[in-house]
């Protein structure tokens, strides 16, 4: 059940946006499994689907709790960043599937999925990221396939017009070196030329680190905010590495990992490839992951100096980035 446990977290997170909450609801399916009896698991013609089954109503459940408890959250809230979630997610058979199964834990689609409602992102993860036929999904939602399909047309529909022209993996990445150069050397002007001038900066301290209660809100005021925090975290390395499949930036203090920075890169080519958000996820709690996976997944670095400030570069993020 050892791949059962990495597809269910899969699953689970793309529908909750926590690592660490996918990981309980993943627990609690396997759980579930184990405490039924053997005659009745061999009646269970096809156990993924019934794990899968369960997982999604647990975690339905827990979205429709989750809405009130972050109602009580300090400051803005956001998905808890990963770094090597589908190395533990089986890859879909199909070409197809895998694309849709890379592109649904990126942290742009998962504040998408942040303004469905929990139906919506239920029947959307399951068809669009793992191609679950809707008659099944009809007996997690417990509603008709017919239904199931419109809440996931709904749910596409809308994350469609949330996403502007997302740009591809190495032009994303190009732009957030750009991004951590121009912060480090400390030239707004810089700065500025990569960000879109509607851009949105957001981050999430949650009531245990100092960060901005609002989202920050256009070019200049978000460059001369990271301007602000480079200026005042002169401890700080920032190491360019693979944020839920793409290139973000991690901070770290004496080692420990202090925050990561996820991003939205839009644009078609590079003459038009610019940030439109940032995202900052400096509360403790979401950064478990990136605390016990550190010895296992961090890449080899080397440093490099830009005016003063130490930036390190994973020498081999070009063949980590995935494709999505």
């Amino acid at each position: 059940m050892n791949n059962e446990r990495g597809r269910l977290i899969g699953i689970a997170y793309r529908m909750l946006g926590s690592y660490s909450d996918a990981e309980d609801a993943a627990s609690e399916a396997l759980v579930r499994w184990y405490r039924l009896t053997d005659v009745e698991r061999e009646a269970i013609d096809v156990p993924a689907a019934w794990l899968t089954r369960v997982v999604s109503r647990i975690c339905l459940d827990l979205l429709g709790s989750a809405r009130a408890r972050r109602e009580d959250y300090i400051g803005q809230w956001l998905p808890e960043p990963v770094r090597g979630l589908d190395s533990e997610t089986p890859a879909a058979a199909d070409p197809a599937d895998r694309v849709a199964q890379q592109e649904s834990v990126t942290l742009a689609l998962l504040v998408v999925l942040e303004s469905l409602g929990p139906a919506q992102r239920v029947a959307f993860v399951l068809h669009d990221a793992f191609a679950v036929p809707f008659d099944e999904i009809a007996t997690v939602l417990d509603r008709s396939p017919a239904a199931c399909r419109q809440l996931a047309s709904a749910a596409r529909t809308h994350v469609r017009s949330r996403r502007r022209s997302v740009a591809d993996p190495i032009e994303h990445d190009r732009v957030v070196r750009a991004f951590a150069s121009a912060s480090a050397s400390g030239d707004i002007a810089s700065l500025i030329s990569v960000l879109a001038p509607d851009v949105t900066l957001v981050s999430d301290g949650g009531g245990h680190v100092s960060a901005a209660r609002n989202a920050i809100l256009g070019s200049d005021r978000v460059a001369r905010f990271v301007r602000g925090i480079t200026a005042k975290s002169i401890d700080l390395d920032w190491s360019i590495e693979p944020v839920n499949g793409l290139s973000g930036i991690v901070m770290r203090r004496d080692g420990a990992v202090f925050g990561v920075i996820g991003f939205d890169v839009i644009g078609f080519d590079t003459a038009d490839c610019m940030v439109a958000s940032v995202w900052i996820v400096l509360n403790p709690d979401k950064l478990r992951h990136w605390v016990a996976t550190h010895d296992r997944h961090s890449p080899r670095l080397r440093r490099q100096r830009v005016e003063g400030r130490a930036v390190r570069s994973a020498s081999s993020l070009e063949n980590q980035v995935e494709t999505r």
